[in-house]
């Protein structure tokens, strides 16, 4: 088991920035790739980027692309999604995800392992 807790939510204006962390236990976090998920009220839940174990490889979703930046610590246990020049449609409960799977998930259903979330509201 990997249990999984994600931070750093928050209100933040149009152009803010927010760092989110996942924070892992149980099981060596350096076995699983990461992944961070977004599911905005009404909608259903959207892959916004993956790194793999090592944190050399990673895949963002093309709206995410050069504002989202993902890394990991694998001696803290810890995965990081730092968001800038965010706006309104960026809101949503973010969710971090651990995948045993070797490549760069992108599919919810190649993860085994999901934090509770953590809420992220951008105002215009």
């Amino acid at each position: 088991q990997v249990q999984l807790v994600e931070s750093g939510g928050g209100l933040v204006q149009a152009g803010g920035s927010l760092r989110l962390s996942c924070a892992a236990s149980g099981r060596t976090f350096s076995n699983y790739a990461m992944g961070w998920f977004r599911q905005a009220p009404g909608k259903e839940r959207e892959f916004v980027v993956t790194i793999n174990r090592s944190g050399g490889s990673t895949y963002y979703r093309d709206f995410v692309k050069g504002r989202f930046t993902i890394s990991r610590d694998n001696a803290k246990s810890t995965v990081y999604l730092q968001m800038n020049s965010l706006k309104p449609e960026d809101t949503a409960v973010y969710y971090c995800a651990a995948s045993r799977i070797l490549t760069l998930p992108s599919s919810a259903s190649a993860y085994d392992y999901w934090g509770q979330g953590t809420q992220v509201t951008v105002s215009s």
